[in-house]
């Protein structure tokens, strides 16, 4: 996959988590790409740990793939600061 379309594939499902996890008013469009990218990275491992195939290119899967991975890491991240 190409730079250009984990960037897009990044800051879709970014901006799918942040709405889901209801952070989208507190983050920005760059906080959302690297959200995403680290989420698909994230999820790819999730995905293969349970059996199943991680991001397979740019496709509605792998957009499913990341955007789990980016709930994973918000949620990761708020257990965090709230200690």
């Amino acid at each position: 996959m190409s730079f250009l379309a984990w960037i897009i594939l990044g800051l879709v499902a970014g901006w799918i988590a942040s709405i889901v996890m209801k952070t989208d008013s507190t983050q920005g469009p760059f906080l959302d790409i690297l959200l995403g990218v680290v989420g698909a990275v994230v999820g790819g491992y999730v995905f293969n740990f349970l059996g199943m195939s991680g991001v397979t290119g740019f496709n509605f899967y792998s957009l499913v793939v990341a955007t789990i991975g980016a709930i994973i890491l918000i949620a990761v991240g708020r257990a965090i600061s709230n200690r």
